[in-house]
This record gives structure tokens, sequence and C-alpha cells, in this order.
């Protein structure tokens, strides 16, 4: 079973994505803030990690940054998933380790789970038994 983690800071945000995930039969976790989210990776260990920028008390670029620094989580791959557009922000993600960076706006729910789910291919497909 796939874990997805959001870290999202809009309660209607983290509600509709909880909800697309779940639907597609991911088992999801959501935290509030940075700060809380960089616990939930610790003890529910996702597969991947949908990340906002703009949150309180941490902001995403700090906590991807806290992630990739650590060898337990370094691995997981994370995409920003935020409503700045700014090419600037996406470089600096990217640059710190983002796999991919999303801009809310522009996408659809299922759009966004469509990425999501090439992602978790991508990273899975060289574990699949028989496949060396």
């Amino acid at each position: 079973m796939v874990k997805i983690l959001i870290i999202e800071d809009d309660p209607l945000m983290i509600r509709l994505y909880q909800k697309v995930f779940t639907f597609e039969g991911y088992t999801v976790e959501v935290a509030g803030n940075g700060e809380e989210g960089l616990e939930k990776v610790k003890s529910f260990s996702p597969n991947v990690v949908l990340l906002d920028i703009m949150m309180p008390k941490m902001n995403g670029l700090q906590v991807l940054e806290k992630l990739k620094a650590n060898d337990d989580t370094k691995k997981i791959p994370v995409i920003m998933l935020t409503n700045l557009a700014g090419s600037q922000d996406a470089e600096t993600a990217l640059a710190k380790g983002a796999v991919k960076y999303i801009v809310k706006s522009e996408y659809e729910p299922k759009d966004v789970v469509k990425m999501v789910k090439e992602i978790i291919a991508g990273y899975t497909r060289d574990s699949v038994p028989g496949s060396k």
C-alpha cells in the first residue's frame, strides 16, 4: 500500500487532496504545518510527500531541506504542491531536492494524482521482483 503524506496548512486543500488520493486507494496522512509534517514523516514513513511552501512555523523549503539532510528521509520523493507560481521558487525547490513543482491553480486534482502516480511508478519500478 502506497502511503502519501500531505503537508499543507489550508484545510480545504487538505480535504480535497485527501479525498482524491484516498479514492485512488492510497493511505493518506496530513500535517497542518512544517513541524508537524516532519514528525509525521518519522511516524508514518510515507512513500511520497506532497509539500506546500507557504505554511506557519516552518515553510516548505525549510521542511524540504531537513528531509533531504536526513539519511532516513532523503530518498523519499517530495513534490512541491503550492500556489507560488514564481520560477525562482520552482528552481529553488528543485535544487534543494524536490522531484516536481506543481502550481495548484494550474491543475485539476485528478491531474495532480496522475503526476503523483507517475512519480511513484518511477520510484518503485526498480524494486519490482524479477526486474533485474
